[in-house]
C-alpha cells in the first residue's frame, strides 16, 4: 500500500493527544454511521447532519495542518469496517483537492487540484536538469487542456512547470494538498500574482535514478495543474439520466485520447533538449489523489509484469502452459494478493504479493492481475478463495467462473 510519508508528531501534552485521539474516534464514528446508513433507508435528516459534523471535523484537520489525526482516524476506521474507512477516505482527499470559494457577490467558484500521469521510456532515464527548459512547449502544453475541451474555456487554469516524480507527490499530506489549492486559487484571482511557498515546496526534487546512458527506462512522472471554475459551468455538469451520462463521460475520454495524441511531441520538448528518443503514454486527467494512485498502480503492475516475464525467461516457459493462481493471503497481519505461477508438471515458478489499496476491492485487484497475466499469453487462470498458512490456495475455481 503507498501512503503519505509523514514525519513522527511531535510529543504533545497528554490533554492535547487525548483531544486528537477523541477527534479521529469521533471521524472514524461518524464515517462508519454514514456508511451503515448508506445501504439502508435512513433519516435523511441524521443523514445530513452527519455529513456536515464529519466535513467539519475534516475541514478543521486540514486548516490546522493534522494530517496525523486524519490517518489516525482512518486506521481507526479501517479496523473497523473497510466500507467506513473507503468513505473517509473519500470525503477527505475530496475536501482537500476541491475548495469552494464565495465572492462577495454570492457567486460560488471551486478549485481543484488535478493530475495527469505518464510514462516516459528513454534510453537512460529523465533527467531533471532538462525538464520544462523550453517555455513556448509549456505555455503550449498550459493552454493545450482548454483548447482540447478538457477543461472548460470560462474557467481559469494553472499548470505547475515541473514533471512530478512519484515520490515528490507521495511526500504531500492532505493538508498541503488543499494549501496549494488555496494558493492557487489566489494565483487565479489576484492581478499581481502571491508567494505560492507550498507549491514551490512541493518540487522536492527526483530522486537518483541510478540508470546508465544505455539502460532502457520507463518511469512514471505526473503533470499537475489547478482549475478554477463557477458551480454553473455548464461544461461540466453531468447528465442525470444513465445513458447521457454514459455519453458524456465517453465524449470526454475520446478527446483526451485526442490530446494525448496531439500533445505528445510538445511534452517530449518539456521533458528532453538533448535530442533523445522518448516515448510517451498518458494515463486519464483524473482528480489529485485519485490520478495519482492510478499511477502508482499502473507502475507497479508493469514492475510485476515486468518480473515475471524475467521469471518466465529464466525457466524457459512458454507463457501458453503456464497456470496462474491469485488470491488473498494474510501477510504480518496485512491482507495481500498473492499470485502463483506453476509450471506444466505443477511445480512452482514464483510466488509474488501485491499489495491493495486502502480498503480496497480484493475483486477489482484480482481482475487487474489476471487482465495483466493475459495480456502476457496466460490461458490457464483460477482464483483461490485464500492461501492458507502454509502458503496452499484453498479453494480454486477458473478466473470468470
Amino acid at each position: 500500500m503507498h501512503k503519505n510519508k509523514r514525519p513522527a508528531p511531535a510529543a504533545r501534552p497528554d490533554s492535547s493527544q487525548d483531544r486528537e485521539d477523541a477527534m479521529a474516534q469521533r471521524l472514524a464514528t461518524l464515517a462508519g454511521d454514514l456508511a451503515a446508513r448508506e445501504d439502508r433507508v435512513a433519516n435523511r435528516e441524521a443523514l445530513d447532519i452527519a455529513e456536515t459534523e464529519l466535513l467539519r471535523i475534516i475541514r478543521k484537520c486540514l486548516h490546522q495542518g493534522k494530517d496525523d489525526t486524519l490517518h489516525e482516524a482512518l486506521d481507526y476506521a479501517l479496523d473497523e469496517d473497510t466500507d467506513a474507512c473507503r468513505l473517509l477516505k473519500e470525503r477527505i482527499e475530496d475536501a482537500a483537492e476541491n475548495v469552494l470559494f464565495r465572492r462577495d457577490d454570492g457567486q460560488e467558484l471551486e478549485v481543484n487540484a488535478f493530475v495527469v500521469p505518464l510514462f516516459a521510456r528513454t534510453a537512460g532515464g529523465l533527467r531533471a536538469d532538462q525538464c520544462f527548459q523550453d517555455e513556448e512547449a509549456f505555455d503550449l502544453l498550459r493552454d493545450s487542456f482548454q483548447q482540447a475541451q478538457l477543461e472548460s474555456r470560462e474557467a481559469k487554469l494553472v499548470l505547475v512547470s515541473h514533471a512530478y516524480h512519484p515520490d515528490e507527490l507521495d511526500r504531500l499530506g492532505y493538508s498541503q494538498v488543499q494549501a496549494m489549492v488555496r494558493e492557487a486559487h489566489e494565483a487565479m484571482t489576484r492581478k499581481k500574482a502571491p508567494a505560492a511557498p507550498t507549491i514551490a515546496q512541493s518540487m522536492s526534487g527526483w530522486p537518483e535514478s541510478g540508470f546508465g546512458p544505455d539502460d532502457v527506462a520507463v518511469e512514471l512522472r505526473y503533470l499537475l495543474g489547478f482549475t478554477l471554475k463557477r458551480m454553473d459551468d455548464r461544461f461540466y455538469h453531468v447528465p442525470k439520466s444513465e445513458t447521457a451520462a454514459d455519453a458524456y463521460f465517453e465524449t470526454r475520454a475520446a478527446r483526451f485520447r485526442q490530446w494525448a495524441k496531439d500533445i505528445a511531441p510538445v511534452v517530449k520538448r518539456c521533458l528532453v533538449t538533448d535530442g533523445r528518443d522518448i516515448d510517451l503514454d498518458f494515463l486519464y486527467q483524473d482528480l489529485f489523489h485519485g490520478g495519482k494512485e492510478r499511477g502508482m498502480a499502473e507502475y507497479e503492475t508493469l514492475q510485476w509484469m515486468a518480473e515475471l516475464h524475467r521469471t518466465l525467461e529464466a525457466h524457459g516457459a512458454d507463457p501458453a502452459n503456464v497456470r496462474a493462481v491469485a488470491g488473498p493471503a494474510d501477510v504480518e497481519g496485512e491482507t495481500v494478493l498473492r499470485v502463483n505461477l506453476y509450471d506444466e508438471a505443477g511445480a512452482m515458478l514464483s510466488s509474488s504479493d501485491k499489495p491493495l489499496a486502502l480498503a480496497g476491492e480484493l475483486a477489482s485487484g484480482v481482475d487487474d492481475a489476471c487482465d495483466a497475466l493475459m495480456s502476457m499469453g496466460l490461458k490457464s487462470l483460477d482464483v483461490a478463495k485464500r492461501f492458507d498458512a502454509d502458503g496452499n490456495a484453498v479453494g480454486t475455481r477458473p478466473y470468470g467462473h
